[in-house]
């Protein structure tokens, strides 16, 4: 049987983060095996020790905040996914979260089953975003009205490139373009290079910013 998907909550709402994570355990493929109230003990926790591959973290946080703690938790665990659940959903914080590297942003009013899709899909590689949360991304850089610069893309890359913006996998970008992951994986490490970015959630972010797709 496959492993299921080991996934830490950082979250300091004692009786959502209690049912969250009961929630979780209960699902076939994922497990939460940790909830902590503080970024500070999740960091903790991380080196020497073994990572998650999905870390749930709140916004709004006593001590470091969900958004300040992204980029120490990307330190300690650079191969998790972070995907922020919280309950804010204005502009300046999506924004913010997107450019620390988080991989995801949903909104704790989703259900347990399309929180449980999204953690799925970040454990693939995904950039898992609430409709009503990526309806604002596309707004607000459209409304930056920056002038399109040229990277260098090929046409395939381009055709990736929108998939990963869909918040594709690898996985599932190569299926759709019927190429092997192996392949699809080279073109995205190629798109990474061409944009000068590091992560999946920087390369939706700069090409929303600057209109790449």
């Amino acid at each position: 049987m496959t492993a299921p998907i080991q996934v830490w909550l950082i979250e300091d709402h004692k009786t959502y983060g209690e049912r969250l994570a009961l929630a979780l355990n209960r699902l076939e493929g994922i497990a939460c095996p940790r909830r902590f109230t503080a970024c500070e003990d999740a960091l903790a926790s991380l080196p020497g020790g073994e990572a998650p591959q999905v870390l749930l973290l709140d916004v709004e946080l006593p001590g470091i905040n969900g958004i300040d703690g992204i980029a120490q938790l990307r330190q300690l665990a650079p191969q998790a996914a972070v995907v922020i659940l919280t309950v804010f959903e204005d502009d300046d914080k999506i924004f913010r979260a997107i450019c620390a590297g988080a991989a995801g942003y949903l909104l704790k009013t989703s259900s347990t089953g399309e929180i449980a899709t999204a953690i799925r899909s970040a454990s693939e590689g995904g950039s898992p975003i609430n409709p009503t949360i990526a309806r604002r991304v596309l707004d607000m850089f459209s409304k930056a009205n920056l002038p399109q610069k040229q990277y260098g893309l090929t046409p395939r890359e381009k055709e990736i490139l929108q998939l990963l913006v869909q918040g594709r996998s690898t996985k599932q970008a190569a299926a759709q373009l019927e190429i092997s992951y192996h392949t699809a994986d080279g073109y995205i490490r190629g798109i990474y290079e061409k944009l000068q970015v590091s992560n999946r959630s920087g390369v939706v972010a700069k090409a929303l910013k600057e209109k790449l797709v």
